[in-house]
This record gives structure tokens, C-alpha cells and sequence, in this order.
């Protein structure tokens, strides 16, 4: 009798293993837009999102912030990277098929990718968006007045 319960306990435990690792891989390849919207927020709360993109194989998500600045979140099976993209902090360049960016965080290199989007107006406007938190020089209207800044 005792056998019996240690085969069934055995066989038990086997199922519950390989159920585990279906769900993983399940979670690793399809992962959810709304938990990474939440882990943003829990990394960045004083920034609130307007708008977001995600990429055809939902690994990368982009952000539109609400005072102009961009965000970038990219999962790792359940576990999420979240940046803030500062100023002239990237380059981004057009990919061959026209639906995708390629981008290159200098301080991050581990997260430059070639990210593919389901059209390319949504390419189009996640480009803007990062083009937007580009540091242009110039200089924030003073007391009314425009202040300008020379190039010498």
C-alpha cells in the first residue's frame, strides 16, 4: 500500500511540473500588455501614460508619456524592463520592411532590437513619439518672451 501512494505522489508531482512549465512558456510567449502597464506604473509612478504601442511579437512595448517624454517596456517572460527614454538618450533608424524601427539605447545595449509593428503608421507614430524626446535646444519661453539660443 505504501508503494501505491509513493507511485501516485510521484505521478502527482510529474503532472504538476510539466503543468507549470506549459503555463510558463505560455506566459513567456505571449505576454500581457495590461501586468507590464502595471509594472510601469510601479516603476515610474509620477509618469502617466497617454497612449502605447506594442510590437508584432508583444515584446516590446512603447509609451507615450504625458509631458511629451516616451517610455519603453520589454518582457522578459513574466518579468518586465521599464525605461523612461531621456532626451538624445537613443538613435532610431527605419527597418528594410518599412513596419519597424530599429533603435539603439547607448546606455542600455542589451535592449537594441529591430521592433516590428503590425503597419507602418503605427512605426510612423511610435518614431514621433521618441523623436519628441529628443532635446532640440531650445530653450522653454521665459516671462513671455522666447529665449534663443546661438550655435557659435
Amino acid at each position: 500500500m505504501l508503494w501505491l501512494i509513493l507511485i501516485a505522489l510521484i505521478v502527482f508531482v510529474g503532472a504538476f511540473y510539466v503543468w507549470m512549465n506549459a503555463r510558463a512558456e505560455s506566459d513567456a510567449s505571449n505576454p500581457d500588455t495590461g501586468s507590464a502597464m502595471v509594472e510601469f506604473g510601479r516603476a515610474f509612478p509620477e509618469e502617466a501614460i497617454r497612449a502605447l504601442h506594442s510590437t508584432t511579437d508583444g515584446k516590446a512595448i512603447f509609451l507615450r508619456l504625458h509631458d511629451g517624454k516616451a517610455g519603453f517596456i520589454q518582457s522578459h517572460g513574466t518579468h518586465y524592463v521599464c525605461h523612461v527614454i531621456q532626451p538624445g538618450k537613443l538613435r532610431v533608424n527605419s527597418s528594410e520592411s518599412g513596419h519597424g524601427l530599429i533603435v539603439h539605447f547607448p546606455d542600455f545595449a542589451y535592449l537594441d532590437n529591430n521592433f516590428e509593428f503590425r503597419t507602418a503608421a503605427e512605426a510612423a507614430e511610435v518614431s514621433l513619439w521618441l523623436l519628441g524626446s529628443f532635446n532640440l535646444g531650445i530653450d522653454a519661453p521665459v516671462d513671455g518672451r522666447v529665449a534663443v539660443q546661438t550655435i557659435d
